[in-house]
């Protein structure tokens, strides 16, 4: 593996079944508890966003390498817009006080390599998850809420060509692809295991019903 898309077709191909169950319908009622409302579907992405623009905003801080830095500060300000765009979307005074799973597995991630795959690993797994997300307000006869959503979306397609881009930068050869796409697969599964841990919690299967 040594170039960039391979890279994500391999980890996409490796995680298919989880990758595939965290863009199922059961993703959002994980998410929210069971309650799948307006205002909880809000907070549990205000939860996700926030997560993410601390955890990228605290590796840009110190990261060494000038490219990755950049990238980590890009991705963190674009996080941080989401979260206050959501925030401002709630009704009541909100305070994100969960951190995903997800994003614990991130910040135990110490080497640039390893977050930069554990990046595209995060990115796949929001991207089914944002799909999700704009089907609830499709749903909800909300467009534009929807539209919100799709454009973060797009700007998870942006973080993917900028992580990407960064693979290539970094990876110095094989031992360093191996290590990302350790990371990236490390980082789906983290958010696969709390899928999982969250619906069986609630007694609810976590295989989606065919």
């Amino acid at each position: 593996m040594s170039d960039s898309d391979t890279f994500v077709e391999t980890v996409s191909e490796d995680n298919q079944t989880a990758l595939s169950r965290l863009g199922s319908s059961k993703s959002l009622y994980a998410d929210t508890g069971g309650e799948i409302d307006t205002e909880p579907v809000l907070e549990a992405t205000a939860d996700a966003e926030y997560a993410a623009w601390q955890t990228f905003l605290a590796w840009a801080d110190d990261e060494a390498v000038d490219e990755a830095r950049e990238a980590f500060e890009a991705t963190a300000d674009e996080e941080q817009d989401h979260y206050e765009t959501v925030d401002g979307k709630l009704d009541d005074e909100y305070e994100p006080t969960d951190t995903p799973q997800l994003h614990e597995f991130l910040r135990e991630q110490e080497d640039t390599v390893s977050r930069v795959g554990a990046l595209v690993g995060r990115i796949l797994a929001s991207q089914r998850s944002k799909e999700q997300v704009v089907g609830y307000f499709v749903g909800d006869a909300d467009p534009q809420t929807a539209s919100l959503f799709r454009g973060f979306g797009e700007d998870l397609d942006d973080q993917l060509e900028r992580a990407t881009a960064l693979l290539e930068t970094v990876c110095e050869g094989d031992e360093d692809w191996e290590r990302a796409r350790e990371a990236a697969t490390g980082a789906i599964q983290a958010a696969y295991d709390e899928y999982v841990e969250t619906l069986e919690g609630m007694g609810a299967n976590p295989k989606p019903v065919c």
